[in-house]
């Protein structure tokens, strides 16, 4: 049986790498790419692969929150989350969110066809390079609070917009909301994490892996 896979990562090198890896062995094909967020959710909720390799800072709508929605809207779907972070925080969050698999991008490369094919098969993928002591830790501690917890969906959602640069004006558009809604979304948000503007939300959300360095 062909393995169907969808790439989500927004830097272009790395899917189109990952892509010639994926599909130099028989048994796996790639069916579509996408380079943020909310593309990756719209497109796989049609195309329905059988599993996601999906970057956990992407723009527009993190990997987390996109692997979030994929319960929802292609359970049989399995994410495997490609990811800088190795703490305990972006794991359990990653896992929680429902991921099947995760793995560093440092090791990506000699993994990612054994991630994909594990997570096919039912089980669960862990990176060689993700201490053993976490895999343990999350056996018994599957509730791990993470800051983001305290948000709602809305609210990590219009945090992350804001900490890209993006206006109230231009996250309405976005979001189908008003601006006025926006700011309040935004000023909740803001009282909820102890943060009080924006250089700070910015450094919050690089913190907790919503965006990257990049940005």
């Amino acid at each position: 049986m062909t393995i169907r896979v969808y790439l989500a990562d927004d830097h272009t090198m790395l899917r189109e790498g990952l892509s010639v890896l994926l599909q130099a062995h028989i048994d796996i094909k790639v069916v579509g790419m996408a380079s943020n967020g909310r593309q990756a959710v719209q497109e796989i909720a049609a195309l329905l692969p059988h599993v996601v390799i999906m970057d956990i800072a992407m723009p527009e709508l993190n990997g987390v929150d996109a692997t979030k929605i994929l319960q929802k809207t292609a359970p049989a779907t399995k994410t495997v989350i490609l990811s800088m972070y190795a703490t305990k925080e972006h794991i359990f969050r990653a896992l929680q969110a429902g991921a099947r698999g995760y793995l560093l991008k440092n090791s990506a490369g000699a993994e990612l066809v054994n991630a994909v094919r594990a997570v096919h098969n039912g089980q669960r993928y862990l990176g060689q390079k993700i201490p053993e002591s976490l895999v343990e830790d999350y056996k018994y501690n599957r509730h791990a609070v993470s800051p983001l917890n305290a948000l709602s969906p809305r609210e990590r959602e219009v945090l992350q917009l804001v900490a890209e640069g993006r206006s109230s004006v231009q996250v309405a558009g976005m979001l189908c909301l008003s601006p006025k809604s926006v700011e309040t979304y935004r000023s909740r948000l803001m009282q909820k994490i102890g943060v009080h503007d924006v250089s700070g939300l910015v450094k919050f959300s690089i913190q907790h892996g919503l965006i990257s360095l990049d940005y």
